[in-house]
């Protein structure tokens, strides 16, 4: 069957791990091959044995509000295609892991009358938890629909168990609530490690297998790429509620 040609320009891609979501979502396309996305250029093109035509380029678009597919030949807006450093990419992640250690440190120390002593490492750890699943949350609680579609990406469960994506931010709040009123804090760290431990499995999953997608931990809002640095980010946590599980 002869082949069709179809190019179309799409506006909202950033970075490679857009090229790959883009990818991800043509893939809803039947009958369609040789899908080339080209962030840069704002571009898509891909060959079809039917007629693939615009309304459902984009009806599968739709749910990804980032994305929008404008018509053949439109112009699209160039974005700012200068490497960022490491430090650039990953500022967002360093300075929320930055408030979140700062206040964990100042509220961890036993407060006398008249000044502040005796600091404990474990009221640290914990408030750090406690920190961490519930701003983290917050974040996924912005978009839930956008973070589960990225999360869906590489989370083992949410892959075939798409709900997951948008239950995940309600266990996230519920164990760092759990974590501020001290609520059964043996099963708050058991339910940490095995939460952030199978987490962990897709990540270095997707960063062995090289997959330039994008990374779901603070949601939506922030475009940060999938890499060791979020292997590293869970693997704190599951080292935390051990440390608290075990040791003390």
């Amino acid at each position: 069957m002869l082949l069709t040609k179809n190019k179309y320009a799409v506006t909202g891609m950033t970075c490679e791990a857009c090229e790959y979501k883009v990818k991800y979502i043509l893939s809803q396309l039947s009958d369609i091959q040789n899908v080339e996305v080209d962030w840069k250029a704002g571009e898509i093109s891909f060959d079809s044995e039917g007629n693939v035509t615009f309304e459902q380029l984009l009806a599968v678009f739709k749910p990804h509000e980032k994305y929008k597919v404008l018509k053949e030949n439109s112009p699209v807006v160039q974005t700012d295609d200068t490497p960022k450093t490491w430090t650039e990419t990953y500022y967002p992640l360093l300075l929320i892991a930055g408030f979140i250690s700062g206040v964990a440190l100042l509220t961890s120390f036993h407060l006398g009358i008249y000044e502040w002593k005796h600091f404990q490492i474990q009221l640290f750890l914990h408030n750090f938890m406690t920190g961490f699943f519930l701003v983290f949350s917050f974040f996924k609680l912005l978009n839930i629909k956008d973070f589960a579609n990225s999360f869906a990406m590489y989370d083992l469960l949410a892959m075939r168990v798409p709900v997951y994506g948008k239950i995940y931010p309600f266990l996230e709040l519920a164990l760092g609530i759990l974590c501020l009123i001290h609520f059964q804090p043996k099963m708050v760290y058991l339910a940490d490690i095995a939460l952030m431990g199978f987490g962990n499995l897709g990540v270095i999953s997707s960063v062995l297998n090289k997959k330039q997608i994008k990374c779901a931990c603070l949601g939506a809002v922030f475009n940060l790429p999938m890499s060791t640095v979020t292997i590293i980010e869970n693997t704190v946590m599951i080292l935390v509620g051990i440390v608290l599980l075990f040791v003390f």
